[in-house]
């Protein structure tokens, strides 16, 4: 599958990996909707890069049916869904303020983990539909977990049990999808420098880049986006975590 070929449905595209992943696509010929909360920015990525834009709240079934319909009947189909909608809470399981809100819980798992599903399952139907490649393909989908989900710190329970389950469900879901020619990737970010962490300024970036092994840096969202093309591209790619997070292993 190749991306010039390639009609993708990209969510949190309005900002960050996804932003990163939408222009990336566009500028290697594939056909982009974002999905997003934010209308104002996500039309306006969307009009750069002479993509689409659907306002879509990923937890909400209906939402994602619109979006998922609206992005086949503008692109003649889907062929790829990269899931890079996410929120994260800094919360301690009891902290000063006492045990952690359920609702900051629930939320979390609804938006990373809960979203991510109904994304996946809504896309791989539509998916399903398609005139197979020549081995089978019909479409494939690209998750986000974190390394959050095997190295989590203080104050990110919430977050890595969201990921955690984004990455656990890679395999299973792999193999549900196998007979419709759809394969299913995840990618685990270690720190990159999106909006939130760009919000934390200059002096606690170079604090979380010194952690880094090799490069001692930050990521760049352009790196989530090549990795992204490089996973539509590479079709025996399926069933699989990886990290792109320069050897770290956080304490």
């Amino acid at each position: 599958m190749q991306l010039d070929r390639t009609s993708a449905l990209i969510t949190g595209g309005a900002s960050g990996l996804g932003e990163a992943t939408a222009r990336h696509f566009a500028a290697h010929g594939a056909q982009v909707t974002i999905l997003d909360r934010d209308a104002e920015r996500g039309a306006a990525v969307a009009q750069k890069i002479g993509g689409h834009f659907a306002e879509t709240d990923v937890t909400d079934e209906a939402s994602v049916q619109a979006a998922v319909d609206f992005g086949r009947e503008k692109m003649g189909r889907i062929t790829a869904a990269v899931n890079c909608a996410g929120i994260a809470y800094a919360i301690k399981t009891v902290g000063k303020d006492g045990p952690h809100p359920l609702d900051a819980f629930r939320r979390t798992i609804d938006v990373n983990l809960v979203g991510t599903f109904n994304v996946a399952r809504l896309a791989a139907a539509a998916m399903a539909g398609n005139d197979p490649e020549p081995d089978g393909a019909r479409g494939v989908i690209v998750n986000t977990a974190s390394i959050a989900a095997f190295d989590g710190q203080k104050g990110q329970a919430a977050y890595s049990a969201s990921k955690g389950g984004v990455a656990g469900m890679t395999l299973p879901m792999a193999r549900d999808l196998a007979q419709s020619g759809i394969r299913v990737m995840t990618i685990a970010p270690g720190i990159f420098l999106t909006p939130m962490l760009q919000g934390l300024g200059e002096e606690v970036q170079k604090q979380l880049a010194a952690d880094v092994p090799c490069p001692p840096r930050l990521g760049d969202p352009a790196e989530y986006g090549a990795l992204a093309g490089f996973i539509v591209e590479a079709g025996y790619l399926n069933g699989e975590v990886i990290r792109i997070d320069g050897a770290l292993r956080m304490r």
